[in-house]
């Protein structure tokens, strides 16, 4: 009895992959240590069982096209077993190239990066504190295994998957008159001292659109590139600022008041990996690790 057309076969997969990782079929066959025909006759073989195409020529490279990136994705689970049953004996050291911006990086990722690799000895992580922009190029330009960001993209070749979302809040000293209260009002602000983001920030503009609707107009003291910034200068007295409270919530709530603003202005967080490669497992884990790990605050909750 012949092979039916629904066969499936481990080394075409890990062809697949491999491809998927180097772009290229010499670049796999160097991976995986085989002959470039094999990989060849591999990706040939499963294109031919599947009856798609997996991969298309683009400027010397070997491009994914969807049916591959989906068969990819339904492929972590069986290699994640894999693993498990039959891994190396001996620990092999995994490392994850990590980048985000500032607001994320300081103290919250580098507290989780500590538990983490605590928790997984054998991994190393290689973290890059950069742009949101960087964030972005680093990932599609295969520099990076995962991003952290706040930032929606619009590269087809991303993917964006959902960590928090958060609604905006009044940061002020303690003893500010608006400190105690429920919620702050759009025309509450009217006067105001007001720390505001740099215009490259798309809530600046969103905020003052807002205002404006309201006729409120705040006295702006100061501009600022990062909600840690604003805080810092909350907390110095010059005045206040709405701002994203994840995840400077968690490293300022004894100095400063957090007071929910009474407005549509939300704030998402997401992780950032590649739509056209391989997620790597150490990446994996560090989503599954931070999402596990986070700790709760009155502001934010899952994406």
């Amino acid at each position: 009895m012949g092979k039916s057309k629904s066969w499936h076969s481990i080394p075409e997969y890990n062809a697949l992959r491999a491809v998927m990782q180097a772009g290229t079929t010499t670049g796999a066959a160097r991976q995986m240590g085989l002959s470039q025909s094999a990989i060849s006759r591999s990706i040939a073989n499963l294109e031919s069982k599947l009856g798609r195409v997996l991969f298309e020529r683009e400027a010397g490279r070997l491009s994914p096209t969807e049916e591959a990136v989906r068969l990819n994705r339904r492929l972590d689970p069986l290699f994640e077993a894999l693993n498990r049953i039959d891994g190396p004996t001996e620990p092999v050291q995994e490392t994850l190239r990590l980048i985000a911006p500032p607001t994320y990086a300081h103290r919250f990722l580098v507290s989780s990066i500590s538990s983490f690799l605590t928790m997984n000895p054998n991994f190393f992580v290689s973290f890059e504190v950069n742009t949101s922009e960087e964030v972005t190029r680093g990932i599609f330009e295969d520099r990076f295994d995962l991003g952290v960001t706040g930032v929606e993209l619009s590269r087809s070749e991303l993917k964006l998957l959902p960590y928090r979302k958060t609604q905006a809040v009044c940061v002020m000293p303690r003893e500010h008159p608006l400190a105690n209260r429920a919620e702050v009002l759009p025309e509450e602000l009217d006067g105001e001292r007001l720390i505001a983001l740099t215009h490259r920030h798309a809530r600046r503009g969103q905020l003052e659109r807002l205002l404006h609707q309201a006729r409120s107009d705040p006295r702006i003291v100061a501009e600022v590139s990062t909600s840690f910034a604003a805080a810092d200068l909350a907390k110095a007295k010059l005045g206040l600022a709405v701002i994203n409270p994840f995840p400077l919530y968690h490293y300022r709530s004894d100095d400063l008041a957090f007071v929910p603003f009474r407005s549509a202005i939300q704030y998402h967080s997401y992780f950032v990996t590649s739509d056209t490669r391989p997620v790597p497992r150490i990446a994996r884990a560090f989503m599954r690790h931070l999402r596990l790990n986070t700790p709760t605050d009155p502001f934010s909750q899952r994406g």
